[in-house]
């Protein structure tokens, strides 16, 4: 049965990631539990803090400016806190396409923020619509760490960056 679940588990993976676009496997792979926020409703917005819940090394390679890491695997809700002790701050999550982030905006609803946004195409919608990142030097870059090979087919502009 455990090797029934997981081979259904890998065909799922394999055809959301068939998918071609970011839309497309979102709604395969998202619950729609945390609203989505646009990347041109982002750019109108003042007052809002950025949370990056991809890894180190992917924040480490680019991450939109002014974002905090707060990753995924090691998520440490204390940090969020201390970051963000008013839970009426509007804050917007974004990770790679918006599937993490989704994940991490369930924790921050269950911890009683109360304005948590889900930036839909995440960092690489944002590069794709000419947005700027920076890498952990603070300099602006094109690089944009990919995950893998399979995510990277939804990054459309700047350089792919993977460890496969």
């Amino acid at each position: 049965m455990k090797y029934v679940f997981m081979l259904i588990t890998a065909m799922t993976f394999n055809f959301c990631l068939a998918q071609k676009t970011i839309p497309k496997v979102l709604e395969q792979l998202n619950n729609k539990t945390v609203p989505y926020l646009s990347i041109a409703e982002l750019k109108t917005k003042v007052n809002v803090v950025l949370l990056d819940s991809r890894e180190q090394q992917e924040y480490d390679v680019s991450h939109i400016k002014g974002a905090i890491h707060i990753g995924f695997n090691q998520f440490d809700p204390n940090k969020v806190i201390r970051e963000i002790p008013n839970k009426n701050t509007a804050i917007v999550v974004y990770c790679s396409i918006g599937v993490r982030s989704e994940k991490i905006g369930e924790k921050l609803l269950k911890m009683g923020y109360k304005n948590v946004f889900n930036l839909f195409g995440g960092i690489f919608e944002w590069k794709n619509t000419n947005g700027k990142v920076i890498n952990s030097k603070g300099m602006e870059t094109n690089n944009i760490h990919t995950f893998n090979k399979n995510w990277s087919q939804y990054l459309k502009k700047g350089t792919k960056i993977y460890e496969d």
